[in-house]
């Protein structure tokens, strides 16, 4: 199979993007492209069509791709529920929680063993791969059982790509440092250079890159200037869009940001909304004076629950309800706004029989169960009558937790799904929402209905929706446009046919 391993000089240097890019363009070709990522640490993950879950990134690169997104593209997934373990997704389902020795210490074979197997499902219906390693290929105390970079690039036997970030400072050391520590076997598989992030005048630049071919005999492929408004998701908690603090504008939105967020993606399409600010806090003294509050998805929802107690959110949050203040929970957010979470097997603490209060704005009870929900979803939205909004939904759930509402509740039910349950929590006419089913805000009717009660409880003009979901196709041509124009194509295709660089 032809293709390419993007590596980078550390992670966050953009890897993800360049590799959904050439992803876009080999499937703008005609040609048949798979990504590939053997493992992602990651709680922003993506459910495929037959609700197994993959690394997020892998799912946007086979959308860009123009394929169907397959457990095969990234068989192993960790999940970070402590700053110590992870939970391991082996192909799309969960397995056990390890600590990162006892995965070295247990996995390292059955690892292989799953990548080797992914490689070989994939080529058998793929011409071409484009594979995304992952943080640094030269993270010494890690290189013996490293299953994600060079020794990936080798069982495929393709050639990497290495990628620097110069927005963060000290490329010319990143490179020259990752590539020294790279072994003679590994440094040869390297066949080209990409500077991601640039910002100025690139003519600046043009003795540093003489200076880099010359120092360390592979070419620079080009230099990416810095891509704002992309719309296309990120991997993890590095990749969180930074505040769009815009204290002018007439819609105040904070994302409370606790430590094991998840599927922070959930908040994105806010940035493209004209008269909306949008911050993320991670402490109380932040906060402000917000129209509305997000709880996201966590991936440890009692740990997080108890940080947001501990900086007082819990309090600030019933008094902001008692105001009329508009509050949305989705997954953990949701099962965290309501009165009582149980753990009887251990699954979301590692302690069984753990029991925490939660902040207690919806009438409902959580439970941990021992198997994961990972399903895509689809249903109505019945907002009753008078508040007209009955629009059918379609997003994904992935969650733990079971959520009962008391039986004499008062409000709606949010959701209808397509099977006939209803799913998620509804009252004070759209003020607390609670809810599994991530993406809804991508839904631009309903963001748009919400955005219009906030617009209208401050005296501000309705506005148009804004339709974001039409433009997702084609950022991921306009990222393929920004690529091409600024990488020398030919001769990165040249690579990934297996050919020698024109120089």
């Amino acid at each position: 199979m032809k293709g390419v391993m993007v590596q980078g000089t550390s992670s966050d240097v953009g890897k993800s993007l360049i590799a959904t890019a050439i992803c876009r363009v080999l499937a703008n070709e005609g040609l048949s492209v798979s990504p590939f990522k053997s493992q992602n640490m990651s709680n922003n993950s993506y459910v495929t069509a037959d609700g197994k879950e993959i690394g997020r990134a892998q799912g946007i690169q086979a959308e860009a791709a123009k394929t169907n997104a397959t457990v095969w593209m990234n068989p192993i997934l960790l999940k970070p529920r402590t700053d110590a373990s992870s939970e391991v997704v082996l192909f799309g389902e969960a397995t056990k929680t390890l600590s990162g020795r006892g995965y070295r210490e247990t996995f390292y074979h059955k690892g292989l063993e799953a990548i080797q197997t992914s490689l070989a499902h994939l080529g058998e219906r793929f011409e071409w791969i484009v594979m995304e390693g992952a943080g640094s290929p030269v993270e010494i105390n890690l290189k013996d059982k490293e299953l994600v970079n060079m020794k990936v690039a080798e069982l495929a036997d393709i050639p990497v790509i290495l990628v620097a970030d110069i927005d963060r400072g000290g490329v010319f050391a990143s490179i020259i440092g990752t590539l020294e520590l790279l072994s003679p076997e590994e440094r040869v598989r390297v066949k080209g250079l990409i500077i991601n992030k640039f910002r100025g005048d690139l003519s600046l630049f043009d003795d540093g890159l003489n200076w880099l071919e010359e120092r360390c005999g592979i070419p620079v492929l080009g230099v990416l200037p810095f891509m704002d408004n992309h719309m296309i998701d990120g991997e993890d908690s590095l990749s969180i869009p930074p505040s769009l603090n815009r204290p002018d504008k007439p819609i105040q939105i904070v994302v409370i940001k606790p430590p094991y967020i998840s599927n922070y993606t959930d908040v994105e399409p806010f940035y493209f909304e004209e008269d909306v600010s949008i911050r993320w806090v991670s402490r109380l003294a932040d906060i402000g004076t917000p129209d509305a509050v997000i709880l996201p998805g966590t991936k440890s929802t009692i740990s997080d629950l108890r940080f947001l107690k501990q900086e007082g959110f819990d309090l600030w949050l019933k008094e902001f309800a008692a105001r009329g203040g508009y509050i949305a929970g989705i997954c953990g957010g949701y099962q965290m706004l309501g009165e009582q979470l149980l753990d009887p097997f251990g699954t979301d603490t590692g302690n069984e029989e753990a029991v925490e209060l939660g902040i207690g704005l919806i009438p409902a009870v959580t439970t941990f169960l021992p198997k994961k929900t990972t399903i895509r979803s689809q249903g109505v939205m019945h907002i009753n009558t008078r508040l007209t909004f009955d629009q059918p939904i379609s997003g994904y759930e992935i969650h733990l937790g079971e959520t009962v509402l008391d039986s004499e509740v008062e409000g709606e039910r949010f959701i209808t799904l397509d099977h006939g349950e209803e799913e998620g929590y509804f009252a004070h006419e759209g003020k607390i929402i609670g809810t599994y089913m991530h993406h809804i805000f991508h839904h631009d009717q309903w963001r748009n209905w919400w955005l219009n009660r906030l617009r209208k409880s401050k005296g501000f003009g309705q506005q148009e929706v804004v339709h974001i979901s039409d433009l997702k196709d084609e950022k991921y041509d306009e990222l393929a446009f920004h690529f091409l124009n600024h990488i020398n194509w030919d001769a990165l295709k040249s690579i990934m046919n297996h050919g020698e660089m024109d120089r």
